[in-house]
């Protein structure tokens, strides 16, 4: 996961991919699991804000 904030976020898709890689594990997410998922959500925000300004 990329968590420098001085460089172009990820692709959305490539974050929501590793998004639902993370949630398709059996047993539910673990705490370091529901951490990780929750940078992730913040990341795929991010990357989602920054291609709908591309966008326009």
């Amino acid at each position: 996961m990329n968590t420098r904030t001085d460089t172009a976020p990820r692709p959305a898709a490539v974050v929501n991919a590793e998004i639902r890689a993370l949630l398709m594990r059996r047993g539910g997410l673990a705490p370091t699991e529901r951490a990780a998922y929750e940078r992730l959500l913040v990341e795929w925000a991010r990357a989602v804000r920054a291609e709908v300004v591309v966008a326009a």
